[in-house]
């Protein structure tokens, strides 16, 4: 099982979610490992997804360009003098690829987040042509972002392999709540495979409609 992660927007609880899907993919049998192609301004998100996945990976495997500035890859790459280069991360997924069947991938913000000047973390989604699963942050606006997100990965020529609303706050409102039916009216290709409650710890892979 194959996946790369996106979010809509920064701050949706793509390394908790896909932490969550890590743990129950190795529940369920599968010997899987995360993998952050970029990270920048902390790399929590690697510890967290190295904890979550099966052992043996090191953290410059997991997270192959790493930037100390907070910021979009493109940003800290200038900052920090060191443009982004796609080579590094190339290298540690056949490594990865070699070693482990299941691989989630988490992007780094969102879909269209840059990487130089003339790709984002979308070019690199499809060159490694994985199905995407869309972590959407569930409040009132998630629809327009979920949905110009979902189009985008189509459009690239990916399959959408469904959508996680993920509530970041512990508060609901009517628009969180009909978010799913929503959704489900207007993208019925792409599945609504959950909705993680805000605190919840635990993901069963048989809930997912997810293929192998």
């Amino acid at each position: 099982m194959r996946y790369f992660i996106t979010g809509t927007d920064t701050d949706t609880g793509k390394t908790y979610v896909t932490c969550l899907l890590l743990r129950a993919m190795r529940a369920a049998g599968h010997e899987a490992v995360g993998f952050k192609p970029v990270c920048c301004g902390s790399r929590q998100d690697v510890s967290d997804l190295m904890l979550a996945g099966a052992f043996g990976p090191e953290a410059d495997e997991v997270n192959p360009v790493f930037y100390k500035m907070p910021a979009a890859p493109l940003t800290a790459g200038i900052l920090e003098n060191r443009p982004f280069s796609m080579e590094p991360v190339r290298a540690a997924w056949q490594q990865l690829s070699a070693r482990y069947p299941s691989i989630l991938v988490e992007g780094a913000g969102g879909w269209e987040v840059p990487l130089t000047e003339k790709t984002t973390i979308a070019d690199l989604a499809v060159e490694l042509g994985l199905p995407v699963i869309v972590v959407v942050n569930n409040r009132l606006g998630a629809l327009n972002h979920t949905i110009l997100t979902v189009r985008s990965i189509q459009q690239r020529g990916l399959k959408c392999a469904g959508i996680i609303l993920n509530y970041v706050e512990e508060s609901r409102d009517m628009a969180s709540i009909s978010n799913a039916a929503v959704l489900r009216a207007v993208l019925p290709e792409a599945p609504v495979l959950a909705e993680i409650m805000h605190g919840e710890t635990e993901l069963r892979l048989t809930d997912l409609p997810l293929a192998d």
